[in-house]
């Protein structure tokens, strides 16, 4: 099952918005705000990685406030 750590750049105050938001998609496992060079980080996973890329692309770039993304896929050991 693929999974994946999402990092978001949001506009600024809007971190509680964006936050709300992605909780509510599914495929969201966990969310947290944090400080520093990002403003969120959220753990996802799909069924598959076309699935994760459609939860990316199409679900979670498009909350609104969400000004940037990086997606670190991660990898079974």
């Amino acid at each position: 099952m693929p999974q994946a750590f999402v990092l978001f750049n949001v506009s600024s105050g809007s971190e509680d918005q964006v936050l709300n938001d992605a909780k509510k998609i599914k495929g969201v496992t966990e969310v947290y705000i944090s400080y520093g060079v990002y403003d969120l980080l959220l753990k996802i996973k799909a069924d598959s990685m076309d699935e994760l890329k459609e939860l990316v692309t199409h679900k979670l770039r498009t909350i609104d406030n969400v000004r940037s993304t990086l997606t670190l896929i991660l990898t079974e050991q």
